[in-house]
């Protein structure tokens, strides 16, 4: 055995996830930790934990000097890079080497290759894999445009994850694209070299995972359909793909295969491809463990995680292509802290209640109680399920989206809910654009149910007020018992009801009509509901004043405008532009006295990772710029100030 003590250089689910797999292989664990991550699940599972520094990633989980320190002070002779952060740098890989520990992953100079997507294309197409047309970063973009074509790609040569990509339908967006590209792309990789590519409407992003051992063995382990994406995101994925046939998968396998042995891969990586009709072009090789890989765990039945640490530890590959066989079909669905149906945002917070769903396999690092902030990706964790097809896999991915709850915290389970419930998503029509191009598919309606969710928790307890002494809403009358408990709530949306619950004949009575009510069960903020013939399950938290109600995955948050006073409304919209997100400036690009038009943007900020345009809401002129570049801003911090055009006269 070459090694006996691993050191994960990540946080979150995938460090969680590299501990236990090493663990249960009977080798020593090391975790390392940034400040705000000091008391994470993953700290507190490996057998040692060393701190590495301050939030920001640049001096902890990107410092190689860090983690190799780390290494030392805790007698690691091997690391684990997870996926993110240091995963993909050669550099990375060839320190570890050289400070004598064992990396476990590819060796450094493929990585130097593969991990460029412009070297990685020079190799496909040396390996005969067909490829897109594509051009190399260039001055004269409109040179590039006219030999592309439109629309067309952009993307980052450096790395991965849907960072540094802007998708450009005329040539005079090209200019601010690539700008905004080069931007993200530094921030993300330390390398703003752009590649451009025909851009493929409609297309199906599939990825082969290959293994290849030191003995020159390699495999594939067949397909993932990562076609679910926003803003070349992923957001959930499957194994096996079901929209391409046998010619397509035999392409797409033996091409993965191929390049694997071009380039004298070692360990587990990941060969991604764009499917159109009968057609497929490559697009990328990552050199790491992705983040998807349940799905192939599952319909597999092989640990990607124990089969990285068996190649690294110098041992053969236990298994031939001929012995890897599908069964069944995976669905995986990411959480992320971000509001989907406010322009996907990123979102921070204390979740206060997380509960997370059995009989499926759920891989996350979210506890309640714990802070999450804006200094590192935004993704919670995976949902992962599985079944002998697949609709018994989605209908079973449904059911665990229904039984997870993060209140306190804004996340996109709700939406993942709605998606995977969704004729589109059942009858596998959603393509790598469908998301972006269909942004009021899923709404954020608040159910009948939420409102009798909470209107009949409040009432049990009495409808009272915690912060209020006179505040308690329990029906009492002179002369007699209560009667009928008064609970008056108002959703995001500003729809205000006043709700009459009657405990006694089990009834909820609002605006328009009345249902039967019948309580089945409550513990711990868990309640079942019959409401009419249906049973309905969420999970209720009482603040004071507004209760958070998590129903089918998402938050419902009503206020109590009978604490706050009657007819309580937000403020309507002035000219004040506020900080939709906690984050970093990136851009100012107005003064005071300066005249803009509605649209144009007055600054960018960015947080975890993703940029975001602050624009004028009207024309008009700026009054006040509140924030400089580089400031860090709380939500809701009110950073430019535009006043209103007067109309000119007749």
């Amino acid at each position: 055995m070459r090694f006996g003590t691993v050191l994960v250089a990540n946080r979150g689910e995938i460090a969680l996830r590299v501990i236990r797999a090493s663990a249960q292989l009977g080798l020593s664990t090391v975790a390392v930790y940034s400040d705000p991550d000091a008391h994470s699940p993953h700290v507190r599972e490996a057998d040692t934990a060393v701190r590495i520094g301050p939030a920001a990633a640049s001096e902890s989980y990107l410092s190689i000097p860090a983690i190799l320190e780390a290494a030392r002070l805790a007698g690691a002779d091997a690391v684990h890079p997870g996926y993110g952060f240091l995963s993909e740098r050669g550099a990375f890989a060839r320190a570890v080497a050289e400070a004598g520990l064992f990396f476990i992953g590819p060796p450094a100079d493929v990585m130097d290759v593969m991990g460029r997507k412009d070297r990685a294309r020079d190799h496909a197409v040396a390996a005969g894999v067909p490829v897109l047309p594509a051009a190399d970063s260039s001055d004269d973009l409109g040179e590039v445009a006219r030999q592309i074509g439109l629309p067309l790609l952009v993307k980052a040569a450096a790395g991965g994850g849907g960072k540094g990509m802007r998708i450009v339908r005329t040539a005079e967006d090209l200019p601010a694209a690539v700008a905004a590209a080069r931007r993200e792309a530094t921030a993300a990789f330390g390398d703003d070299t752009m590649l451009f590519e025909r851009y493929v409407e409609h297309g199906r992003h599939i990825e082969v995972q290959v293994l290849a051992d030191e003995q020159g063995s390699v495999v594939h382990l067949y397909e993932r359909d990562c076609s679910v994406q926003r803003r070349h995101q992923k957001v959930m994925e499957e194994a096996p793909a079901v929209r391409i046939g046998a010619d397509v998968r035999e392409l797409v396998t033996s091409s993965a295969v191929s390049l694997a042995r071009k380039v004298g891969y070692v360990n587990a990586g990941t060969v991604e491809f764009l499917v159109s009709g009968e057609e497929a072009f490559f697009l990328e090789m990552n050199t790491r463990l992705q983040v998807e890989h349940p799905v192939t765990e599952l319909v597999t039945g092989l640990d990607l995680v124990a089969l990285q640490i068996a190649i690294a530890q110098g041992e053969r590959l236990p298994f031939a292509q001929d012995d890897v066989v599908v069964h069944g079909h995976a669905m995986e669905a990411r959480v992320y802290a971000e509001d989907p149906f406010a322009g996907y945002l990123p979102q921070a917070g204390v979740a206060e209640v997380v509960r997370w769903p059995g009989r499926v396999r759920v891989d996350a690092c979210l506890e309640s109680g714990q802070r999450v902030g804006t200094s590192y990706d935004p993704m919670l964790g995976k949902v992962i399920a599985a079944g002998t097809t697949r609709e018994a896999a989605r209908r079973a991915l449904v059911s665990a989206l229904d039984d997870t709850a993060i209140l306190g915290l804004t996340t996109n389970v709700g939406f993942l809910r709605q998606l995977a419930a969704s004729d589109a998503y059942r009858d596998s029509e959603i393509d790598t654009a469908w998301l972006d191009a269909h942004p009021a598919a899923f709404a954020l309606d608040t159910p009948v149910a939420a409102w009798c969710l909470a209107a009949y928790v409040l009432a049990a307890a009495g409808g009272s007020e915690p912060s209020q002494p006179f505040g308690v809403g329990d029906g009492w009358r002179l002369g007699g018992p209560p009667t009928v408990v008064p609970v008056e709530l108002m959703a995001a949306s500003g729809d205000s009801r006043l709700l009459r619950v009657d405990l006694a004949q089990g009834l909820v009575t609002g605006p328009r009509s009345s249902r039967e009510v019948r309580l089945l069960d409550e513990a711990d903020g868990a309640v079942r509901l019959q409401i009419g013939t249906e049973v309905h399950a969420g999970r209720v938290l009482v603040r004071p004043h507004e209760v958070l109600v998590a129903y089918r995955g998402q938050t419902y948050t009503f206020s109590r405008p009978d604490v706050f006073g009657p007819g309580r409304t937000a403020a309507a919209a002035s000219g004040t532009i506020t900080a939709p997100m906690p984050g970093t400036v990136l851009a100012v690009n107005v003064s005071p006295g300066d005249s803009v038009v509605e649209g144009q943007a007055l600054g960018v900020m960015e947080a975890m990772k993703m940029e975001l345009a602050l624009k004028a809401p009207f024309d008009g002129t700026v009054t006040e710029v509140n924030v400089a570049l580089g400031d860090s801003v709380e939500l809701g911090a009110g950073l430019f100030l535009v006043a209103a055009a007067t109309p000119e006269g007749p």
